[in-house]
């Protein structure tokens, strides 16, 4: 298996969506399944900006079901089965920065496919300067990149591409 290919045995015990390319849901299925089948589904993604111009990277955990250890642009994940994008979003919020009651700003609606992933997203932009409790255990590591040096730490960094697909082309840059 390459550092990119999901590894479906990682994959949390949950449901998911499968969904054709214009979103109608085909079916309910395991997300152990989807990472293994490749299977189209919904995602929310979500980048935080500071007050500074600078955006909240961060590092995945080994544990993570696909691009373990890589960096990302966005937090977010996969949507649970009759979620709302705006909903799922605010769950990702809580459950990966510790945020509630924030204003999300909507970015971009698109689809990403490649080997290992196939999805149909929901993009947000969150201004925020923390501070953030990481405390589901799916960061290891974070920064603050200002936005005049993203280009070169991008260079510098495995990072996400369907984040970075789906979220960076919207940013004020």
């Amino acid at each position: 298996m390459s550092e990119s290919a999901a590894n479906p045995a990682n994959s949390p015990q949950e449901d998911v969506e499968e969904v054709d390319r214009a979103g109608n849901v085909i079916r309910v299925i395991s997300r152990r399944e989807m990472r293994a089948t490749v299977a189209r589904h919904h995602a929310v993604f979500i980048a935080v900006l500071s007050s500074r111009g600078e955006l909240l990277v961060h590092r995945r955990a080994l544990t993570k079901d696909i691009w373990p250890g890589w960096w990302d642009v966005a937090v977010g994940g996969v949507m649970s089965p009759g979620e709302s994008a705006d909903v799922a979003a605010y769950r990702e919020l809580q459950e990966e920065l510790g945020l509630a009651d924030v204003f999300l700003e909507p970015l971009a609606t698109g689809g990403y496919d490649d080997t290992d992933v196939r999805l149909l997203s929901a993009s947000y932009l969150c201004r925020h300067d923390g501070p953030f409790t990481f405390a589901d255990g799916e960061v290891v590591e974070s920064a603050w990149v200002p936005l005049g040096d993203l280009i070169d730490w991008l260079g510098g960094h495995r990072v996400l591409p369907d984040s970075r697909a789906l979220v960076l082309p919207f940013l004020p840059l």
